[in-house]
Order: structure tokens, then sequence, then C-alpha cells
């Protein structure tokens, strides 16, 4: 069975959806909840967006590999406070449960990391 080519609006979004841990899917089998997006005034092809649970996740492996793959729980404290402003930027902590999630990741506690967010508001 030969498949239909990929439209070049797909191929052009591939990175960014990649990025943000979104989908390209043919507009055929899109949901209700993904984005349609059009060329020329046709479907071209539909965006399925990540849960934001898996959102923070995909946060916390960038995390990593920007502190050069080394586990977030072993980085040194102002690395820490690094991580907790880089996170705050990107809206980490707006998600459910994200402070304690974020608390794990970094092997301390929920108010340590209420702290880091408290000292950087003040800087």
């Amino acid at each position: 069975m030969s498949r239909a080519p990929r439209h070049p609006l797909a191929a052009a979004l591939e990175p960014l959806l990649a990025a943000v841990g979104a989908t390209a899917v043919d507009p055929a089998e899109a949901r209700a909840e993904d984005v349609v997006l059009e060329w020329d005034g046709a479907p071209a092809v539909a965006v399925r967006l990540p849960h934001l649970g898996s959102a923070l996740d995909r946060l916390l492996a960038e995390m990593t590999r920007q502190f050069d793959g080394r586990p977030l729980d072993g980085l040194e404290r102002a690395e820490k406070q690094r991580v907790v402003a880089l996170l705050e930027e990107r809206g980490a902590f707006t998600v459910r449960h994200g402070v304690e999630t974020v608390a794990s990741a970094l092997g301390v506690s929920r108010f340590t990391v209420y702290n880091y967010l408290n000292r950087q508001e003040k800087g």
C-alpha cells in the first residue's frame, strides 16, 4: 500500500512539534481536541498537543540536557536555583503538582523550591 506524500507544512513544523512534544496527524484522522492547520484554504496537517503532565517531564529532561546530562538531584545549589528559574520562565509551576514534581527531581523539599522561587522574585 502506497502512502501519500507528507504535506510540506507538516515537514516544516516537525522541529517545532518535536520540541513541544506534539505530533502531526493526517487531518482526516484529527480528533476534536487537535488543531487543524490549513494551507491554501484546505486542511494540511492536524497537530496533536501533548498532555501537560508530559510537558513537565520534557522540561525536566531538557534541564538535564542543559546541565551536561548530570542528574538534577546531583547539581550544586546554585545550579538547582538556576533550574528552578528556567522552569519558572517556561511555566512549569502552572502545572498541577509542578512544585512537588520539580522538588522530587531536584532531590529537595517543596519548601526549598518555594524558597528558590521567592529568592528569584526578590532578585
